[in-house]
């Protein structure tokens, strides 16, 4: 797993965990992180499927 793709889930964790535990936010916030969440789950996704390398070997043995 690349950083990148770390770090982004790791945000979406804290997105979540913060909409988890604090129930009494407001509609606004609680929509801000809902599509917060979303955008760092779906940008995690691309960067692990960034992060994978095919590696061609040109001889064949």
């Amino acid at each position: 797993m690349s950083r990148t793709a770390l770090c982004l889930l790791i945000l979406t964790c804290l997105c979540l965990a913060v909409l988890w535990l604090a129930p009494e936010l407001g509609v606004v916030s609680s929509l801000l992180l809902k599509c917060a969440s979303g955008l760092f789950g779906l940008a995690t996704l691309v960067a692990l499927l960034a992060g994978r390398r095919i590696k061609f070997d040109p001889q064949l043995r």
